[in-house]
């Protein structure tokens, strides 16, 4: 193989690479500044000899070094020209959501964050930065923050295949961690993120629920609780859910799950006795609605429900 000319676009990427990995960042952004010139150059005198995938590469590179030195604008600036030549690219979107996070520019970080995960679900980074700004745009913007976002892109199946094929480094760190970030055992301890991450799934489950729509409330709550199990009213949410939809035996075992997380759950014993109840299991429910008004000797609905099941029973 023919060694790389030093003032190729080639030769100049490579020595960027390594000037960058010396933590010479200024020294890099030059070196990839000139690739871009001799590639734009060789565009130019050659027609159709474009190489998009290349360009964005060498903007994507050189917006790394500018956020590694503080310089946010242009930062964005070559990543949002990196995007305009490969759209939906995992490291200049991920690059430029950082750059507006340091800006302050919080909105426009969440919606880059979001457009990352649509392409790669397991991206940890992208996760992590959807809970950072989510906790900063509920306190600055209130709890209709959403409604408050600029819009996100929809990414297309297309843009997610070329991801799903390419063999880079990021997919490959990507895909070995995937298990681990996706799925979180009952007997693994969820980290901080984990916690954020799912407390913003259920609240999406809830908006589903409000507005009737059950099966996609259960989808939300089922993702919650793969980043953490220790949310007791996650299990009751998405037992009610299953109730709504006749499932009565996901709803026992979902109640059963969060008494085992707090057993003076009163919504747990309550919705566990209503399926008991469905499933004709009428001494199982009595048992549930006894233990609630041991702890809420008030409770109307209770009462009520009791009186029902002892109906059923003669």
């Amino acid at each position: 193989m023919a060694p790389k000319s030093p003032d190729s676009v080639e030769g100049l990427r490579a020595a960027g690479n390594q000037s960058f990995r010396n933590g010479q960042y200024t020294e890099a952004s030059a070196l990839y500044g000139r690739a871009l010139r001799v590639l734009q150059a060789r565009v130019s005198t050659r027609a159709g000899s474009s190489d998009p995938e290349e360009e964005s590469v060498l903007y994507s590179n050189r917006a790394a070094c500018h956020l590694k030195n503080g310089n946010c604008s242009d930062c964005i600036k070559d990543c949002t020209s990196a995007l305009a030549l490969v759209p939906f690219s995992i490291k200049p979107l991920l690059r430029r959501a950082a750059a507006y996070e340091a800006l302050e520019k919080y909105s426009l970080a969440y919606v880059d964050y979001v457009t990352v995960l649509q392409i790669d679900k397991s991206m940890k980074s992208a996760v992590e930065g959807i809970n950072r700004m989510t906790r900063v745009l509920m306190d600055s913007l209130g709890p209709n923050w959403r409604q408050k976002l600029p819009p996100t892109p929809l990414v297309p199946v297309s843009a997610q295949k070329r991801w799903d094929s390419m063999p880079s480094e990021n997919h490959k760190d990507s895909a070995k961690s995937k298990p681990k970030e996706t799925t979180t055992t009952k007997n693994k301890v969820p980290s901080a993120g984990d916690v954020e991450r799912a407390k913003v799934l259920k609240e999406e489950g809830n908006e589903f629920v409000k507005k009737g729509n059950h099966k996609k409330a259960i989808e939300k709550y089922s993702e919650s609780l793969s980043f953490s199990h220790l949310e007791s009213a996650t299990y009751t949410n998405r037992a009610l859910c299953y109730l709504a939809l006749k499932q009565y035996k996901e709803a026992v075992k979902d109640c059963t799950d969060a008494l085992k997380l707090d057993g003076k759950n009163v919504k747990a014993f309550y919705r566990r006795a209503q399926a008991y109840k469905a499933l004709k299991d009428y001494k199982s429910s009595l048992a549930d609605i006894s233990s609630l008004l041991q702890i809420e000797p008030k409770n109307g609905p209770a009462q009520k429900l009791q009186q029902e099941v002892n109906q059923s029973l003669k």
